[in-house]
């Protein structure tokens, strides 16, 4: 090599040393962003755990969701901490990310076992849920069971008086008509509570089904991502 070609490569070579120490100074400052994010996700989660309601199927659903909802951030995180493997690390941080790289695993462990779990909830919640429906829709209907047997033995003049009480007249009308009448809205509020509780759970079973299906769905996402990271991290475990 001449001297010319020489002179032409050390431009190149003082480039590439500039470039690989201000890479250097970006690790630094995505790491400390990726620390950060996992402190913000921890509190966010111990803030989700106080105060726990363990064996409450409502409780467990939605903290499932919760977790789900808020996944993105502590893969980030890591993503962010284990950018740039081992290079340019001070000495503490080679057990941080040893224990980070273990706890991938163990996370993504958890996300499976999570999805068992909310399938459970979410019978049991549809359950739960059509059965205070069935039981305020019963209620109703006893009710307006009541009131028709009522009217049905009532006599003229007590539909007279219950007009009355209700501030209205026969207004010339015969009283069995109005009976007639007023038997027929009974019938009618009878069907429109049937049709209203069969509406109300259906309505509700499909909101805790999309609910499931998309947070289940994350949460097997989010295992084959943290196990992946596990995976891909195996410099961080086998540093000594």
């Amino acid at each position: 090599m001449t001297k010319s070609d020489s002179d032409k490569f050390i431009p190149l070579v003082q480039e590439l040393q500039e470039f690989a120490f201000s890479q250097i100074g970006s690790m630094s400052i995505l790491r400390i962003l990726g620390y950060g994010l996992l402190l913000l996700a921890l509190f966010d989660i111990v803030e989700m755990f106080i105060p726990p309601n363990f064996l409450n199927p409502v409780w467990e659903f939605q903290t499932f969701g919760a977790l789900i909802e808020r996944v993105p951030v502590p893969l980030i995180g890591l993503a962010l901490i284990f950018y740039g493997e081992l290079h340019s690390r001070t000495k503490w941080e080679f057990l941080i990310v040893k224990l980070l790289s273990w706890l991938t695993l163990l996370l993504a462990v958890l996300f499976l076992l999570f999805i068992p779990l909310a399938i459970g909830n979410t019978v049991r919640l549809t359950n739960q849920s059509a059965a205070q429906i069935s039981a305020a829709s019963k209620q109703q209907l006893s009710q307006a069971e009541l009131a028709e047997k009522r009217l049905s033995a009532a006599t003229p003049q007590q539909i007279e008086s219950f007009l009355k009480s209700q501030n209205r007249s026969l207004d010339g009308r015969n009283p069995q008509e109005v009976k007639n009448q007023l038997l027929s809205e009974v019938s009618k509020e009878k069907a429109r509570l049937k049709t209203q509780a069969q509406t109300t759970q259906s309505a509700q079973k499909l909101s805790l089904i999309k609910s499931s299906v998309k947070w289940n769905l994350g949460s097997l996402v989010s295992a084959a991502l943290f196990f992946t990271i596990w995976k891909g991290t195996n410099w961080a475990r086998s540093n000594k």
